[in-house]
Order: structure tokens, then C-alpha cells, then sequence
């Protein structure tokens, strides 16, 4: 029997919404108190405190209550004023797409490019900068999930910082499942949120902001006050002794503190490894099969997203649903320019599990066999046991 659309899958392994931990999941049925219940208010506190050494942001993150997109029009909203030239730097969808957020605020955009199968250069950026010195504000997406790409975005940043000018990054994708925080970024205003790597589902938004992004943000006369798209009118509500700017998602709270004692617990270095592994299994297995990733480069390739090119013939989406419907597991499609041209599986919080790289490419390979494109489903599974089994021997 096949799996009809409205039958629950077995394991979504999507670039987002991800699945949930379970902790998470808890955490959300826990009492929804009134916000101004003094618990409440220590809970509020004590989560953007946890947070804080995992930003690692020079003051205290502040949390925006709505999915990180509500964060990415903030940030641009708030950071850039109506003298800014805007450097945005595009290797994806995502990059690209922060380039109508930025406009709608600045002076100039001007653009770096690169195909979306390729990384952005830190040399490329710094003869950009110095080919426009009034460039002020840099942005750039880490990961853009789109693409299964990772920018090299810590040397961007020393970059930009030797250049002065502000450095805005989107982590979205990226941050709870590898190395990245605001200090090593080099960031001024990093926007992430825990719906990806920390296992939540989408309902807030994270943002490490710097000395100099509080300064900006606070001098710049058209940067949201007193609106949903405010960054300035939550800088303190962190603290239990000031006012919301309007009622907070309690609930959502409360999961993001399941999800963050969860990620300390297991330590950070152990969850990067769990995500890198699961990616690096899925990665040989794909490419057993005879498959293409979509990275010109396995070294641009993401812990966090496998990004399969579609084989000739192939038709992308009757692709993801067959893999649906034979094996009840759902995966990601491309977006904009690399729609239909790749699909995407997801190593994100709970599915990053080696196992679940197994799955992905069985899957992967049984569903394309079914629609006449013969792949060695076994040679996938082999090597991504094998990899699974090296490292678990080389420990």
C-alpha cells in the first residue's frame, strides 16, 4: 500500500520545518503563563541568558517572536539608514533575496556574485571593498540552504573587519549545527533562530548584536520603533525588571529552553560532530549511487544539507513525492533559481543522526529506480555505512 498525502510521513528530513526533540516538544506543553507572571519573567531572563554564551554576541541576544524572517527585515530595517551602501554578497537564493530587504532601506546595493554551486572568495570581497571604500554595511547568508553551501564566512568577516564596515550574517541554517557564533564571524548583527540545528519549530528569532550595531541601529531615525520589526524596542526586555514591548511567545520560550539545555548537555563539539557525520554519510552515499551533489566543490558542501543535482530526465518534484509516497519520507525541494534543479535532505537537530543518512539515500536511490533512473541502491547504503563505521572504529 502506498502512502497517501494525507498519511503522516515517517521521517521528514527537510531543510526546515525540521522535526523536533522530543525535550522540545515538552517544553511546549508546559503551562502558558500570563507574561507578566514573575516565573515567567525569570524564564524569559534565563533563557536569553543561556543563550548568551553560545552567541557569543557582545551584549545579551535578543530574542524577536516570529520565524527568523522576521529577524532578516528587522536586521535591515534597523542596521541600514538611508546613507548606506550595502555590499551583499550572493552565492544563493536567500543572498539574493536580502537584496529587496536592503534596498528598501539604502542608499546603493552593491552586489558580489557567484554561481549558486560555488562559495564566496575573501580576497573577492576585500578587492570589492576596496574598490568601494564607502561601502558601510556588508551582509552575507552562511548557509544557504538552497544551494547545500557554506560560505568560509569567519574569513569574510576578519575582512570586513579590517575594512570597518558592519557585518550582518544570516546563521539561520547554520548556527547549533556547526562551529559558527558572532565573536568568530566577526558579525555585528547575527540573525539565527532555533528552528533549524536546535530542533524547534518555527516561532522565533535570535539575534547576537554588537556595541557598534546598538550605536547604529539607535542613530539610524528610520529604524523601526514602536512595530514588530522593532530590534531597538527589545534591547532590554531581557530583563526581568522591564516591560514587553508586546506579549512574547510564551510557549515557544519554553521549547527554546528544552532545546538549549539539551544542546549544552550534549556539548556543542558533539553535536557538530553528529550533524557532520550524518552529512558526510549521506554524501557518500549519493555519490556511490553515481549521483552529482550540487556543490561545484565537496569542500563547499554543508554539515547541515545534502544538495543532490536532479538527473537528466528526472523530474524534480515527481522525485521528492515518489520518495514520499514509497517510503514515507519527505525531503526539500530547491528554491527560486535551483528549483527543480536539485533536492535538498536535511541534517538538522533531531534527523542529524547517521542512521537517518542511511534512510535518506535508500530513499533517494529506491524512488529514482522507480521512475526508471536504475541506481545502485546498495552500493549507496554500503558506503554510508561505511563511513558511519569508521568513524564509530575510530573512536
Amino acid at each position: 500500500m502506498r502512502y497517501a498525502p494525507s498519511d503522516s510521513p515517517v521521517l521528514t528530513l527537510t531543510t526546515g520545518p525540521v522535526d523536533a526533540y522530543p525535550a522540545v516538544l515538552r517544553g511546549l506543553a508546559s503551562p502558558v503563563l500570563y507574561d507578566y507572571d514573575p516565573l515567567f519573567l525569570a524564564t524569559y531572563q534565563r533563557v536569553c541568558e543561556k543563550l548568551a554564551p553560545l552567541v557569543k554576541s557582545q551584549t545579551v541576544p535578543v530574542l524577536l517572536h516570529g520565524e527568523p524572517v522576521l529577524a532578516l527585515e528587522a536586521a535591515a530595517a534597523s542596521l541600514i539608514g538611508r546613507d548606506d551602501v550595502v555590499l551583499n554578497l550572493v552565492s544563493g537564493v536567500y543572498a539574493k533575496g536580502f537584496e529587496g530587504r536592503a534596498g528598501r532601506s539604502s542608499a546603493e546595493i552593491v552586489e558580489l556574485a557567484v554561481p549558486y554551486d560555488q562559495v564566496i572568495d575573501p580576497a573577492a570581497v576585500a578587492e570589492a571593498l576596496a574598490a568601494r571604500p564607502d561601502v558601510t554595511v556588508v551582509a552575507a547568508c552562511h548557509h544557504d540552504t538552497p544551494s547545500g553551501t557554506i560560505n568560509p564566512i569567519a574569513e569574510i568577516g576578519a575582512v570586513v573587519a579590517r575594512h570597518g564596515a558592519l557585518f550582518l550574517v544570516d546563521t539561520v541554517s547554520s548556527f547549533g549545527g556547526m562551529a559558527i557564533d558572532a565573536e568568530s564571524a566577526h558579525a555585528d548583527l547575527f540573525v539565527t533562530g532555533p528552528n533549524k540545528c536546535l530542533g524547534c519549530p518555527p516561532g522565533l528569532s535570535i539575534l547576537g548584536v554588537s556595541e557598534r550595531a546598538w550605536a547604529k541601529m539607535e542613530a539610524n531615525p528610520s529604524a523601526p520603533r514602536a512595530s514588530i520589526l522593532s530590534i531597538l524596542d527589545w534591547r532590554d526586555a531581557w530583563r526581568a525588571d522591564r516591560p514587553f514591548p508586546f506579549t512574547p511567545s510564551v510557549a515557544e520560550v519554553n521549547g527554546l529552553e528544552a532545546a538549549i539545555d539539551l544542546y549544552v548537555t550534549e556539548g556543542p563539539e558533539k553535536v557538530w560532530a553528529r550533524h557532520a557525520l550524518t552529512a558526510r554519510a549521506c554524501r557518500a552515499g549519493i555519490l556511490a549511487m553515481g549521483l552529482a551533489l550540487w556543490p561545484a566543490d565537496v569542500a563547499f558542501a554543508s554539515p547541515t544539507t545534502t544538495a543532490v543535482r536532479t538527473p537528466e530526465g528526472i523530474d524534480e518534484a515527481a522525485l521528492r513525492g515518489e520518495v514520499r509516497a514509497r517510503y514515507g519520507v519527505v525531503l526539500s525541494s530547491g528554491r527560486g533559481a535551483t528549483a527543480g534543479r536539485l533536492t535538498r535532505i536535511g541534517h538538522m537537530g533531531p534527523t542529524a543522526q547517521p542512521i537517518h543518512a542511511v534512510v535518506a539515500v535508500a530513499a533517494f536511490g529506491g524512488a529514482l529506480t522507480a521512475l526508471g533512473h536504475r541506481v545502485d541502491v546498495g552500493a549507496g547504503v554500503a558506503a554510508a555505512l561505511a563511513v558511519i563505521d569508521a568513524d564509530r572504529d575510530g573512536d
